[in-house]
């Protein structure tokens, strides 16, 4: 008898298993339809020896001490700060947008001070903030939008950003200093053998079972446990029409 059957051996799934284990001693029976560990941060080496994500990029960062203080019980990490530079105009210049992107696109020497009264002089007001593209013009207004944000937004989601939900663009942020990393938080790393062998580490328990390549609906009525804990996603969950979501299919 398992005490927790749970759905998804991504992030959450996997460390609620490995807290429920060995924290509360529960026995658990991890079960995820893919036949890989990991969920979307799986990576694998291909056959040239090349760590590979196979679902994109998956790129560690957080404020908390406390999340990356428990992830280094499974892995030893490699720094690593993420840097961006968007091809515009036929330049390289840094996204996000910040006072080296400005001078360098328009020839300027500004300042962090002159370039917040550029960015206010070209924003658009906007009474209210509904879309993605509201969003970013009223921020740095039609001409960077164009530049940089409406393409980009396009061939991710599929739709243009002003189809989109404000808070999709709401977390990419301007700058006015010269700051050209990706993320600003305190802890950016990546784990130093990949992904995969961190969530390895954090499910090699004796209290943990592991089954792949399965269906949970598919075995429920059939593995004795106590409790469900069900970390996929929540359409699939109630057999909802799929919620506006974009993915990306990936050749190798």
């Amino acid at each position: 008898m398992f005490d927790y059957l749970i759905v998804g051996a991504g992030f959450a799934g996997s460390t609620l298993a490995e807290r429920l284990a060995s924290q509360a001693g529960k026995k658990v029976i991890l079960v995820d339809k893919r036949l890989h560990i990991g969920g979307n941060a799986y990576d694998h080496y291909d056959d040239s020896g090349v760590l590979i994500h196979r679902y994109g990029p998956h790129i560690f960062h957080t404020n908390s001490k406390v999340v990356f203080d428990y992830l280094s019980r499974f892995t030893k990490w490699r720094a690593y700060q993420h840097r961006v530079l968007a091809n515009v105009d036929g330049q390289l210049v840094p996204i996000p947008i910040n006072l080296d992107t400005i001078n360098q696109l328009y020839g300027l020497n500004l300042t962090s001070m002159e370039v917040e009264k550029f960015f206010e002089s070209v924003a658009e007001q906007k009474e209210q903030i509904r879309t993605s593209e509201d969003v970013v013009v009223s921020k740095v207004g039609r001409e960077l939008y164009e530049k940089f944000f409406r393409g980009y937004t396009r061939k991710q989601w599929g739709l243009d950003p002003s189809e989109l939900d404000a808070s999709v663009t709401a977390r990419v942020p301007t700058r006015t200093n010269r700051d050209a990393r990706y993320f600003t938080d305190c802890y950016q790393a990546m784990p130093l053998h990949g992904f995969t062998r961190l969530f390895e580490n954090m499910l090699s328990h004796e209290n943990i079972q592991i089954l792949l390549n399965t269906d949970y609906r598919e075995v429920q009525d059939y593995i004795p446990y106590k409790e469900m804990i069900y970390t996929g996603p929540v359409d699939e969950y109630f057999d909802l029409k799929p919620m506006i979501s974009r993915s990306i299919r990936w050749l190798q």
